[in-house]
């Protein structure tokens, strides 16, 4: 039996970044908090060994303006997983959220992420001693199936086991995961996409609220899919065209975006950018994240070259961004005088 659901209205899922290795780290979400403030983000992955006994404020630090922000562990030890929840909710996240559905050698040595599709009943036990251990919605993030197994059957299975532990909401990846044989970039393109299967599951289990992911590349396309679940997430999209969620509190949520313009955007990031870099951390490391913001503007290429190359020199600061921006800016008056 499903348990209702709680302490979180459906609509926090409505439209979500996805957590990403490498990419979605506090400088990017900050940056996309800029962009939209109804978007929900997530961290990239965290082991439950890293929270417990690694240093946190490095690994777990977020800046209050990211709200409504999700912290995504990986482990597959129910009393583990339950002190790392905790640990995060006390540092103010908003959600936790369990990887299972990550293909990496790593988490398969660990016996966690995609590996757990196998293992419906301890993802259910997991989930269960995180929603023991914190107030704040628990969420799994899985995929339809691993290997061989029958989408059919694996995924309605993990969703019982997750449904009756209580778990707020389910984020489904639209794919199989082959945990051998494909690289995990490969598993994010190859295995192919089945979003009749997710559409299914929630026409199944319309008191669980269903997040679609995987392969969505325009807030077009995220739109249909809300005529059949609860929510979308987008990850490479989304990254690598972040001026897409300007657009995303008007067309989902029907609120004006925080920033009125890209170029309003790159303005409110540059004080958060001056008080990182006086805390040593490096341009580069910040500003990587904004290379897309004028894809398919002219001048967007010279943009692109002139901050990445000159944001990676020692002792950049914020004159780079700013000269990269004038790429742009030269562009458009010229466009206008044509």
């Amino acid at each position: 039996m499903e348990s209702p659901i709680n302490r979180c209205d459906v609509a926090s899922w409505r439209f979500c970044v996805a957590p990403m290795m490498d990419w979605t780290d506090r400088h990017c979400r900050f940056f996309h908090r800029l962009l939209s403030r109804r978007t929900r983000l997530y961290t990239e992955m965290v082991t439950t060994g890293a929270v417990i006994h690694g240093p946190r404020r490095r690994l777990l630090g977020f800046s209050e303006a990211e709200h409504p922000v999700a912290v995504q562990l990986g482990g597959a030890d129910p009393r583990e997983l339950a002190a790392a929840a905790r640990i995060s909710a006390d540092l103010g996240y908003d959600e936790i959220n369990l990887n299972v559905g990550c293909p990496s050698d790593r988490v398969q040595n660990g016996r966690f992420g995609a590996c757990l599709m196998r293992e419906p009943g301890l993802v259910g036990d997991c989930v269960a001693a995180m929603k023991a251990a914190v107030a704040v919605p628990v969420t799994v993030k899985c995929r339809i199936g691993v290997d061989e197994q029958d989408p059919e059957e694996a995924l309605d299975r993990m969703a019982e086991a997750a449904a009756a532990a209580g778990t707020d909401a389910l984020i489904v990846h639209a794919r199989k995961a082959w945990l051998h044989g494909l690289s995990p970039k490969e598993n994010r393109n190859v295995p192919p996409l089945d979003y009749g299967r997710v559409h299914r599951l929630k026409a199944a289990r319309p008191g669980l609220p269903i997040v679609i992911n995987g392969g969505i590349g325009s807030l077009a396309e995220a739109e249909n899919h809300l005529a059949h679940v609860d929510g979308v997430m987008l990850g490479r999209t989304a990254y690598q065209d972040p001026a897409i969620l300007l657009e995303v509190d008007r067309r989902f949520f029907g609120e004006e975006p925080p920033a009125a313009s890209p170029f309003a955007a790159i303005e409110a990031f540059e004080p958060y950018l001056e008080a990182r870099l006086a805390e040593g951390v490096r341009l580069h490391g910040m500003t990587r994240h904004v290379l897309g913001l004028f894809a398919g503007r002219p001048g967007a290429r010279l943009f692109r070259r002139h901050l990445a190359e000159g944001a990676g020199e020692p002792g950049a600061g914020l004159e780079v961004l700013r000269a990269a921006v004038r790429h742009i800016r030269r562009d458009d008056a010229c466009a206008e005088a044509a």
